[in-house]
């Protein structure tokens, strides 16, 4: 008895030891990648960068050697913020298309940063994800390294954290790391913000990357088709193409805008429309004593919106607290600028509607004009 007990363990042993392969992580699948996207990292960075091969984390100089610092900083604050694209994801997976997606993660971070009156510096990514595909991530950073291009700031590296018992194949998530600069006296204060002062919007491209939850939940509940094309939207692309249309971003424009008013403080505040939608976002840059009153009947709503709003039965309030409704970013200026301001923005590609006013108040957003819902 002794002897096959003994005999029955040992058949039970593994022939050899388990292996990170064996947990479904591949080590040399994650290093080929690494690899892979080095040129991606190197077309966004300027002099600013130190070159740090094999290093465990990004370097980037904090001096006066160059125009950026010597010109414009005598008080240099950082200013740094975290997000990510949300459920847009799935819309990237069910399509295949994957390479939008690391736009919308480097503006959802950026237009951010830039309403503190900031400009970007850096970026990093964070891809979590099923398995290590080498293409579909390619598509991803590349799309990451496009941002930061538009953004003007460095992608300086980056994690992907390979995690099969977390994430069902196919699935990934995105998060991005952003961190910029601002002369502290010109850091964008809501006390600032007086009445008289009007509110300039600028047009989104889309649906940028807030509600999708609620997008595909339309989808789902009309039975739409992510690759036909709808009347009722742009004839030449797409359903799944609209909605994969990468937010803007608005780095450049207020840039520059900001560049151009070097001693006047003609922006008095700013704000990056997102989930909440303009009454959730603009009064965050508003103190107790003003009030934001906007004028709907100021820009059109953009064809997407009013197509998800019929097809899903949705709200008037609902879609305006969900979405940016065809404003992605807003600008509250001294009202003898207001005209100056909207030129400049327009020069750098931008579309300015001047949107509303501010009036005496107790730091609410009101809405005059609604439409009909």
């Amino acid at each position: 008895m002794p002897a096959a007990s003994t005999q029955k363990q040992s058949r039970s042993r593994p022939t050899k030891g388990l292996t990170y392969a064996d947990s479904g992580v591949s080590i040399e699948a994650g290093d080929k990648f690494v690899g892979s996207i080095g040129s991606l990292l190197r077309r966004t960075h300027g002099q600013r960068v130190i070159d740090n091969p094999g290093g465990f984390a990004g370097l980037l100089r904090l001096d006066y050697n160059e125009q950026l610092f010597k010109h414009n900083f005598k008080d240099p604050v950082l200013v740094a913020c975290a997000d990510g694209v949300g459920t847009k994801v799935h819309l990237a997976i069910e399509l295949g298309m994957h390479d939008t997606v690391g736009i919308d993660l480097v503006a959802m971070n950026v237009n951010d940063l830039i309403v503190q009156g900031a400009e970007p510096l850096m970026f990093l990514d964070y891809i979590a994800v099923h398995k290590v595909e080498q293409e579909v991530l390619y598509s991803i950073v590349k799309g990451i390294s496009d941002g930061c291009k538009l953004a003007r700031c460095a992608l300086i590296g980056g994690e992907t954290a390979e995690m099969n018992d977390l994430y069902k194949p196919g699935d990934y998530d995105l998060a991005g790391f952003s961190v910029g600069v601002v002369e502290l006296k010109r850091a964008t204060n809501p006390l600032r913000v007086e009445p008289g002062d009007v509110v300039l919007g600028l047009e989104s491209s889309g649906v940028h990357s807030n509600g999708y939850s609620l997008v595909r939940r339309v989808i789902e509940h009309a039975g739409l088709e992510l690759k036909k094309t709808y009347a009722d939207l742009d004839p030449e692309r797409t359903l799944g193409e609209v909605l994969l249309t990468p937010t803007r971003i608005y780095v450049d424009s207020i840039v520059r805008l900001m560049r151009a008013y070097k001693v006047k403080k003609i922006v008095s505040g700013m704000a990056h429309i997102t989930g909440g939608g303009m009454e959730g976002n603009l009064n965050r840059s508003l103190h107790d004593g003003v009030d934001a009153v906007i004028d709907e009947n100021s820009w059109d709503v953009p064809s997407v919106f009013r197509f998800l709003q019929e097809k899903g039965g949705i709200e008037e309030a609902e879609m305006r607290r969900v979405f940016n409704m065809g404003i992605g970013y807003t600008l509250i200026v001294r009202p003898t600028f207001a005209d100056a301001v909207a030129r400049r923005l327009e020069k750098t590609g931008e579309k300015v509607h001047r949107i509303g006013k501010i009036t005496k108040g107790k730091g609410r957003v009101r809405i005059k004009n609604r439409r009909p819902g």
